[in-house]
């Protein structure tokens, strides 16, 4: 089994209004910093993305691919590899937690990323913590900032 890496950050706001800048593709490029472009290629019959090709730009990982969306519970979200240039696997996840009687949520990002070049596992283990935390912080001002609307 693929170890991964996860981390946990809470927001100021509701689980609803942390998921909505989460599902909002065409908007990353504005906070994740790692994606450079997000374009949004199908979607469910509730408007959601279920496939989504992301350029995306991490130091060590540089890649253009496309990711397999699943909504399972409303404050959940998980993403799977459909294809890329560099990527052999990339599993992650968003769960989401009402804290604070639901006006703050605690959200959990957990990732798996596995390339095509041979790569220490120590140095995946550094750029999936990096891309973690960039998200969720990024996540958070976005959030927060109320930049989302």
């Amino acid at each position: 089994m693929a170890e991964h890496t996860s981390s946990s950050i809470t927001i100021e706001a509701t689980p609803a209004e942390v998921m909505a800048v989460i599902a909002d593709f065409g908007r990353y490029a504005e906070w994740t910093g790692e994606v450079k472009q997000a374009e949004v290629l199908e979607t469910d019959e509730q408007g959601r993305a279920t496939q989504v090709r992301l350029v995306l730009d991490a130091g060590a990982i540089k890649d253009d691919h496309v990711l397999a969306y699943e909504w399972p519970e409303p404050n959940v979200v998980k993403w799977s590899l459909v294809k890329s240039q560099m990527l052999r696997q990339i599993d992650g996840s968003y769960s989401l937690a009402p804290v604070a009687g639901g006006k703050h949520t605690e959200v959990t990002y957990r990732l798996t990323v596995d390339v095509k070049i041979p790569m220490l596992g120590m140095i995946k283990r550094k750029a999936e913590k990096v891309i973690i935390d960039r998200a969720l912080d990024g996540l958070k001002k976005r959030v927060e900032s109320g930049a989302a609307s």
